[in-house]
This record gives C-alpha cells, structure tokens and sequence, in this order.
C-alpha cells in the first residue's frame, strides 16, 4: 500500500511535470516518485559527487590555464621594462615637449594595436605557443597560415624605438 503525500509545486514546474507524464503517458505522481527515489538512492549521491569532482577538475585546470597567463604576462612586462630602463637614455629638458608629445602618439598606436589585436582574439601566450610548438598548431590547423603579426599590427613609430 502506498502512502499519499501531498506536495506544492511551483506552477512552470507542475506544468513540466504535466507534460512529460502526457508526453511518457504515465501519471504525474508516478513521474514525482521516481524522480524522489533516484534522489534517494546512494547512486544519485555517487553521480553528484562525480559531477561536481568532474566540474572542479575543469575549474582546476581553467585556473591553471589563468596562472600560465598571468605569469607569463608579467615576466613578459618585467622583461620589457628591465630592457627599455637599461637602453633608454635620459631626455634634455629641451627635447621633452617633442618627446612627450612623441609618446602620446606611440601610446595612441599602441591603444590602437592592442584594440586591433584583441578584437580578433590574438594573444602573447598564443604566439609564444605557436612559436615554441609550431608542430602543435600545425596539426592542429593544417590550412592554417603561419602566425605572422599582420603588417597593421605594428605602429609606424615602433621600429624607431
């Protein structure tokens, strides 16, 4: 003998339920009870928690992924910044009008290369990658063509620096 048992659906969910016991010609309360059991039985507890082991291994290596990026980002910077400070020479106050008024139009296409570049979903780490493991990429994309930056890329003032 069955127990009765009477339960408070919201309303988008008991016409769900409506549909799929038209659509599987069963009744609804057949539907609810095995949808209850397969909560209750320790398998749905097994597949649950390999579900959520199967969600953290992806977010694991997601950040892998970011940290990969991330160092690589700053070592790239810190290595610029060490290059530039030990070749740049000091501006005459003479000249730092003409200089800053230079650097503002090198920063301008510099804004207007990283825009370029991050529209078309270009990135370091994908260069360095293919640079690195060119067999990878190749495999992976045989029509590809090579990674070259295009001629766009570079600001007319970038071979000057």
């Amino acid at each position: 003998m069955k127990s009765r048992l009477n339960c408070y659906f919201d309303p988008k969910l008991a016409d769900q339920l409506t549909e799929l016991a038209l659509r599987q010609g069963v009744h609804r309360s057949q539907l609810v009870e095995a949808a209850v059991a397969s909560f209750l039985s320790p398998d749905a507890l097994d597949r649950r928690e390999a579900a959520y082991a199967r969600r953290l291994d992806r977010l694991s290596r997601q950040l892998e992924r970011v940290e990969r990026d991330l160092t690589i980002a700053i070592e790239a910077q810190a290595l610029f910044v060490r290059f530039w400070l030990s070749v740049t020479m000091p501006i005459p106050a003479e000249h730092q009008a003409a200089a800053k008024a230079q650097g503002t139009q090198r920063y301008q296409n510099y804004i207007a290369t990283l825009g370029r570049r991050l529209q078309r979903g270009e990135s370091l780490v994908q260069e360095i990658s293919v640079e690195i493991w060119p067999e990878r990429h190749q495999a992976a994309s045989p029509d590809r063509a090579d990674a070259e930056p295009a001629p766009d890329d570079e600001p007319a003032e970038a071979a000057h620096v």
